[in-house]
């Protein structure tokens, strides 16, 4: 992670991806926590509703025998007093049992036993069985128990239907599941046990109610008696039979969720009292809308973040490229390489950036190009100077002994001549100094002291040069090459009448030295191969090395002081020849 495209790619994963899957998480763990809440809601409100309707779907079950009390003939088959004209018109009998079965459309089967008689007879499809005797009736379980109860009524778990009196009109085929009413028929008045009634429902009346919870098949509905006997259940293998352990302790210890499933119990009231209504609904059914959206989010996820990492890398690449094209120009910097291409055409930081470092490698260039080619000037010039003087000690000495003989012959004019040329050849041993305009000056006029003699006392000559000026450093030799081409290309051509300016003047942070004479010009052709030749790169033109001309001054100034020294060239419009040395005075060269 120690590139910058790393650490970019890791903080941008870590700031968009993950927070981007934590937050489906986030939502997912909500969502199914407020599915949860609200399926509960839903259900505990359903199971309250149906609870209700349970109860009064088996209270009116449980109300229906009491129908009789209302219905003389029917109610005068269980009366002792058999006088009854009801009772002894079998027609009656038969049409009010017949209407007693119609009367609900569940009722699969009625017996009917009359203790008085200790027989039975039963109804089953509207239709009215023999009486037969049942004395030991009374002695079976579930009727005893009611027999000897202080209750009206008994409710046997779901069985299948039984013939009870063998009657022709049961087919032996009917094997359909029924729930088991037996009430109890006592005289009003005087309390006395009158018989049992025993209605067979099928299951489906209060099944159709029950299954209003279920949703989809994977949801499970159970009603279980206070005696734990499961009255009905979605699973039909259930029915009839004892609730298993560990959903009654479930039950009893109030256990919702278990992990897999959902477990909802409501317990009855009223006709079905400690009766529990229970709701089962698998946990992955009931959060598969959630985890539904949580599988489409985290698969939108995954796309978004494919797209992001390759965004990311693609960013993360554009960001990152010219950053790593810039560290290896600066490597190839380090090993050597001066001259490294800076090609970065953006407007953004890293293009300034390569833009700055491109003006930096140049003026390092720059920098390392004039040292270098001063240092080398230096040396010509100190070998130049070397090869001139052969031997200062035994030169001057000898100038000396030629200017007392000079004097001991009386010819002073021999002895001042001496002395000039003495004053030039100890200044050009000092070619590779710095030395004071007045200086420079100085030797200019030794010179033309011995260009006096050869030519007489009649040059026309101005030197101008204020104090101020010629307290000034300049390089040496600089102004006398072109004192000494003003004799070569205007006196030696014949041009005897023109006139030498030498003036100087200082104009903001430059200053500017001007040799120009009014005699002899060039052309406009050969003045633009002088400019040609002398802006050249230095030390790549055509002049030659053993002369001190324009070139060698021109380049000389832009080595010392920058780019903005050297030289200008100008005809005066064909009435003479001006050259002007321009040095700025805030450069790195000795002004003073």
């Amino acid at each position: 992670m120690k590139s910058i495209q790393s650490r970019l790619f890791l903080m941008l994963l870590i700031l968009i991806i993950i927070p981007y899957f934590l937050s489906v998480f986030f939502i997912y763990g909500y969502t199914k926590d407020r599915v949860e809440q609200q399926a509960l809601e839903v259900s505990n409100n359903q199971m309250n509703k149906l609870s209700d309707e349970l109860e009064q779907y088996f209270q009116d079950m449980i109300d229906l025998p009491y129908i009789l009390y209302r219905n003389p003939d029917l109610f005068q088959v269980f009366r002792n007093d058999s006088e009854d004209s009801g009772y002894s018109n079998p027609n009656s009998r038969e049409k009010s049992i017949e209407t007693f079965y119609l009367m609900r459309n569940e009722i699969r089967q009625v017996r009917f036993y009359l203790d008085r008689n200790k027989e039975s007879f039963t109804a089953y499809n509207a239709k009215v069985s023999a009486p037969k005797l049942k004395p030991d009736l009374l002695n079976q379980e579930s009727i005893k128990k009611l027999y000897q109860s202080n209750v009206d009524y008994l409710i046997e778990p779901p069985h299948q239907l039984v013939n009870y009196n063998n009657a022709a009109i049961v087919p032996q085929s009917d094997n359909t599941v029924v729930m088991t009413f037996h009430h109890k028929i006592v005289d009003v008045l005087s309390n006395e046990f009158l018989g049992i009634i025993t209605i067979d429902i099928d299951l489906n009346g209060y099944a159709r109610l029950c299954n209003t919870l279920i949703q989809e098949n994977e949801e499970s509905v159970l009603l279980v008696d206070s005696n734990d006997r499961v009255m009905y259940a979605s699973d039909t293998t259930l029915i009839g039979k004892v609730l298993p352990l560990n959903l009654l302790e479930r039950i009893n210890a109030k256990d919702i969720n278990s992990g897999e499933d959902i477990l909802l119990s409501k317990t009855l009231s009223g006709s079905l009292n400690q009766w529990k209504l229970i709701k089962i609904t698998p946990s992955h059914f009931l959060f598969h809308d959630a985890r539904q959206t949580a599988f489409i989010n985290i698969l939108v996820g995954i796309g978004v973040g494919m797209m992001g990492l390759l965004m990311i890398g693609f960013v993360s690449y554009r960001i990152t490229r010219p950053i790593k094209i810039l560290s290896k120009k600066v490597r190839s910097i380090e090993g050597g390489n001066m001259n490294v291409p800076f090609e970065h055409k953006g407007e953004d930081e890293i293009g300034h950036l390569e833009k700055h470092m491109k003006d930096m490698m140049d003026r390092i260039n720059h920098h390392i190009e004039r040292e270098y080619k001063l240092d080398i000037e230096n040396r010509k010039n100190q070998f130049r100077a070397l090869k001139s003087q052969v031997n200062p000690h035994f030169l001057f000495n000898a100038l000396q002994s030629i200017g007392a003989v000079a004097l001991r012959s009386q010819s002073p004019n021999v002895y001042q001549l001496v002395t000039s040329l003495s004053k030039m050849m100890r200044y050009s041993i000092r070619a590779d100094q710095w030395v004071l305009i007045r200086d420079e000056v100085n030797y200019i006029q030794a010179y033309l002291s011995l260009q006096m003699e050869r030519f007489g006392n009649n040059l026309n000559i101005s030197i101008k040069l204020n104090e101020e000026i010629q307290r000034m450093k300049i390089p040496s030799m600089v102004i006398q090459p072109l004192v000494e081409n003003f004799f070569k290309h205007c006196y030696e051509e014949g041009f005897q009448d023109a006139h030498l300016s030498i003036y100087g003047e200082i104009k903001g942070e430059t200053l500017t030295l001007t040799v120009e004479n009014d005699g002899s010009s060039v052309t406009l052709s050969k003045l633009k191969s002088l400019r040609e030749n002398i802006y050249t790169t230095p030390y790549t033109g055509t002049y030659s090395h053993e002369h001190i001309g324009l070139k060698n001054i021109h380049d000389r100034l832009v080595l010392n002081y920058g780019q903005n020294a050297g030289i200008k060239l100008d005809t005066k419009q064909g009435q003479g020849f001006l050259v002007q040395l321009v040095i700025p005075l805030d450069s790195n060269g000795s002004n003073d």
